[in-house]
């Protein structure tokens, strides 16, 4: 009673007070014959804050203090739509002039408003009805504030405060008010779609629960339970989905009059009063007891948990410090990230640069190994080339040996016919080395293409490979046991033609002219028989210059196709890297999705057991307002009996007013259910 005696009472100001009452447009009872009933203490409540705000002016400035005081103690119901316009200055807002035309203009935000307000309350009989009256002054101030405010626009969580407004006030003053908290009272950077203040409360708030509750912040975080998980509705709502809606409409009075301080202090106190119970908890126990739990420790009233507030810690100059500290990580994050995304960017085009160097590298190392096919295969064609022009050179050498042996007479000398061939034996020899000289040279190079082959990466390609080389070795093998077999007929020849010398040596001395014909006869079979083997040396050599075509063909055919199921697995691999990302950031998408659903589904069983315990409070409420009215007509009647006077018309009197005060109660909890507001975090 020591708040009621900061002012003097008075008629005068009772009367102000009802006329204050009348112009703020909220729906008060008037009745004297109801006021004259109230208790003393309820009589000078009402007469003191009528006298408030009568001279609000000179109270807000010389006893701003007390006002605090009395705000703590709590708004009397009836006073709450013009002292939170005072407290807020939201009278006479020019505004308020452009709310009709703002009704007339469309928001993009409608479809989203219309669908979140038919979830609101559905069991209340203000907004279960389909396009009422409580939807519709809803609907209304929600969209006017979304075409003010164009960067905020429509958030869910404002719709908790503005059922509130609206429970208390009509809806013109219920948006200069709201209008008033997004812009002086941090509202509004709560709800931009970034969402930074809500980062800053969480951090200021999480400090102090470090400081003053060390014990429960190491519980929370060896749990991995962040403050944000069930603090953010706390201060996007100011308590409203979270505690009963008398004890959240008490902490919205001193909102009102010291702004986001009383949710620190209130948040806090809470968590003093279950820090016991709350460290033995798991993460989803705790969750169920801020659901369940804390709720109904509120049932009492707020009277415990406000004085506990105050007794909370609370230093504003820390509260800016941390605030410049959260500015400066918050802008080194920002530079982090801008950092982040322009190396991100570097990465992506140094990887499409890579990857066309890459293209440019595998087009230039098919250009270089064609161009060494092609040198190889210039070399194999000049050797076959100058390999032809020997054997020419032979067939030639062979047909001026048989033209000297046609043309050779019985009377030409028998020596110069066994020089002749002795020069042809020599040339014979000659080219044996020569065709050995290139044996050997086609053997290196069949050897450098099948240490090359082994380099190829398909194992299938090597093995044919290695299948091909097998049969060139088995051709040269047979192709060098012809040539020993043709080296072994050429000493054969040389060896019978040493015994040939020998045996005409003796015969040159008798008679020159006896055996010429003869000699001549041998000779001609010797030349014959060179001519054969050359001939058969010859095929050979072709035969090996065509099986070293076609060998060179094979090799290169196998090279074309190992570079392009090269390019074609690198390919598959790129391809299967970028879905293997894309494949991972889905399943990191889904994850957070089943999270945020998760959450929303245990929000939405808080508020419905929210609703149900405001139901049966505002029900409880409305019972004992009518049992003291029936008790004050009891009293009345016993009066009018003792008086020994005719109190009956009397008594009908007070039984219509009585009729009429249920009534309008009745219509009052009409009025509040049809503006309680629904709103779930998601």
């Amino acid at each position: 009673l020591s708040y009621y005696m900061l002012l003097e009472t008075d008629s005068k100001s009772l009367r102000s007070m009802n006329g204050s009452r009348r112009n703020s447009g909220s729906s008060l009872v008037s009745s004297s014959s109801a006021s004259s009933n109230l208790s003393h203490l309820e009589e000078d409540s009402w007469i003191l804050w009528g006298r408030i705000v009568n001279e609000w002016e000179e109270v807000r400035k010389k006893k701003e203090k007390q006002l605090k005081d009395l705000v703590k103690g709590g708004i009397p119901h009836h006073f709450r739509a013009i002292v939170w316009q005072l407290l807020c200055n939201a009278q006479n807002m020019p505004i308020k002039d452009q709310y009709s035309e703002l009704l007339k203009m469309t928001s993009p935000y409608e479809k989203l408003i219309r669908r979140d307000i038919a979830r609101t309350y559905p069991e209340h009989d203000f907004f279960k009805e389909k396009d009422s009256l409580g939807q519709e002054v809803l609907f209304n101030v929600m969209k006017a504030y979304s075409l003010v405010d164009r960067e905020v626009g429509y958030c869910q969580g404002s719709a908790f405060i503005v059922g509130l407004l609206l429970m208390q006030m009509p809806e013109e003053e219920a948006f200069c008010v709201f209008v008033k908290l997004m812009q002086d009272y941090r509202l509004r950077e709560l709800f931009k779609p970034s969402m930074a203040e809500l980062g800053l409360c969480m951090y200021q708030f999480e400090y102090m629960i470090q400081e003053q509750l060390p014990e429960l912040h190491m519980h929370f975080q060896s749990q991995s339970f962040h403050t944000s998980m069930y603090a953010s509705s706390w201060f996007l709502t100011i308590f409203l989905t979270s505690f009963p809606l008398p004890v959240a409409t008490r902490i919205f009075d001193i909102f009102m009059c010291e702004g986001l301080e009383i949710v620190f202090r209130v948040g806090l106190a809470i968590l003093q009063m279950n820090q016991t119970e709350l460290i033995q908890l798991d993460m989803e126990g705790m969750l169920q007891h801020f659901q369940r739990v804390i709720p109904h420790q509120l049932d009492s009233g707020p009277d415990k948990v406000i004085q506990a507030a105050y007794q909370v810690k609370y230093n504003a100059k820390k509260m800016k410090k941390l605030e410049k500290e959260y500015t400066t990580i918050k802008s080194k994050e920002m530079e982090e990230q801008v950092e982040i995304k322009r190396l991100r960017t570097e990465n992506r085009l140094l990887k499409q640069r890579i990857d066309t160097l890459e293209k440019v590298s595998a087009a230039v190392s098919g250009q270089v190994t064609r161009a060494q096919e092609a040198e190889e295969l210039y070399l194999v064609k000049r050797e076959l080339a100058t390999l032809k022009q020997q054997s020419e050179e032979a067939g030639a050498q062979l047909e001026q040996a048989k033209t000297p042996s046609r043309q050779l007479q019985p009377h030409q000398p028998q020596v110069e016919s066994v020089l002749q061939l002795e020069r042809e034996l020599v040339q014979a020899r000659l080219k044996e080395a020569e065709s050995q000289c290139a044996l050997k040279e086609m053997q290196d190079k069949i050897l450098d293409i099948e240490k090359r082959n082994t380099s190829l990466p398909d194992d299938t390609n090597v093995a044919r490979l290695q299948e091909e080389l097998i049969g060139v070795k088995l051709r040269e093998a047979e192709a060098l046991t012809g040539l020993k077999e043709l080296r072994q007929q050429v000493r054969g020849l040389e060896e019978h033609w040493q015994r040939h010398l020998a045996r005409t040596a003796g015969r040159w001395k008798d008679s020159t002219r006896k055996n010429t014909l003869s000699e001549l006869q041998d000779e001609l079979m010797s030349v014959r028989l060179r001519e054969a083997e050359a001939q058969a040396e010859l095929r050979e050599t072709r035969q090996r210059m065509l099986e070293l075509e076609t060998q060179n063909q094979i090799h290169s055919n196998q090279l074309r196709r190992a570079e392009q199921e090269g390019r074609c697995l690198q390919e598959c691999v790129q391809t299967l890297t970028v879905q293997n990302k894309d494949l991972h950031g889905q399943l990191q998408e889904i994850k957070r999705r089943q999270a945020e659903i998760e959450c929303k589904s245990k929000e939405k069983v808080m508020a419905v057991r929210l609703r149900e315990a405001d139901n049966i409070a505002a029900m409880a409420e409305l019972q004992q307002q009518i049992s003291e009215l029936e008790i004050q007509k009891e009293e009345v009647k016993v009066q009018g009996q003792l008086n020994h006077t005719d109190s009956s018309q009397y008594i009908r009197d007070l039984k219509d007013q009585i009729a009429e005060l249920k009534h309008e109660v009745r219509l009052r909890n009409r009025s509040v259910s049809n503006r309680t507001i629904f709103f779930l975090i998601y």
